[in-house]
């Protein structure tokens, strides 16, 4: 891919993801508590889960390996990052869910685009266009990753942690919905979306890159309407339960 089309990719991503972010904040997503029939034919979650989020796996370690920067400290470094998030998504992740929910086929091909179209601009950028002198081995111990890596380690713990929480919510059997008190769950009511946007945020410092900054920016645009449309329904269901809490942010939204 020339810079050129690399370039014209991040900047219709980008415009993309605006039209998404607004769109949210009027259409709700029809998958988890909002999944709907209008949204059409439905498939298994976890299989859904694995066949959405796989494709960026393969789609990066491909560009990586075809690479001859693959085994340079930088590059290498910022795959085993990006595929150990990616291995728990599709792989591990999965597999902890319990119930027998169903994703809207819709969807699940969004998410494939989507997530093809990232691979894309990650490793693109990380293996083939970045400048040849721009992540020499030094990268490693610049301000932007070490801050970048506390950031994206600590979203991700945030992540898993309050999956967990979601997960153990119920005992087998029972259908009740609870509102998520532990962990990150005692301030907002996303918590797993703010890892994910925490984690994210940390990629983009950590490789100080455009697409880094893309892929940061449709985390937010995807998850921060959404958590808006889980915060007014906890406030249908729990009413005052809810109390202080913010949506995504810490005391903030």
């Amino acid at each position: 891919m020339s810079i050129e089309s690399f370039n014209l990719l991040l900047l219709v991503m980008g415009l993309v993801a605006l039209v998404v972010f607004i769109a949210l904040y009027f259409v709700r997503a029809g998958y988890g508590m909002f999944r709907s029939r209008s949204w059409g034919i439905s498939v298994n979650n976890k299989i859904a889960w694995i066949l959405m989020e796989a494709p960026v796996f393969l789609v990066m370690g491909w560009l990586w390996w075809h690479s001859d920067r693959r085994f340079l400290p930088v590059e290498l470094t910022f795959f085993l990052f990006f595929q150990l998030h990616y291995f728990q998504r599709a792989f591990v992740f999965p597999f902890l869910m319990k119930g027998k929910s169903k994703m809207p086929v819709l969807i699940l091909l969004m998410g494939v685009i989507f997530n093809i179209l990232n691979g894309l601009m990650q490793g693109e950028w990380i293996f083939y266009l970045a400048p040849s002198d721009y992540y020499t081995p030094g990268w490693l111990l610049t301000p932007c990753f070490w801050i970048g890596t506390l950031l994206f380690f600590a979203g991700m713990g945030i992540n898993w942690h309050s999956d967990s929480v979601i997960r153990h919510l119920r005992a087998p059997g029972d259908t009740r919905h609870y509102l998520p008190q532990r962990g990150m769950y005692r301030y907002v009511t996303s918590a797993n979306y703010l890892g994910e946007i925490v984690e994210w945020v940390g990629w983009a410092i950590l490789t100080w890159s455009l697409s880094g900054c893309i892929f940061a920016w449709w985390t937010v645009a995807n998850l921060v309407p959404r958590a808006d449309a889980i915060w007014h329904r906890y406030r249908e269901e729990f009413g005052t339960q809810v109390g202080l809490k913010k949506r995504i942010f810490p005391f903030l939204y």
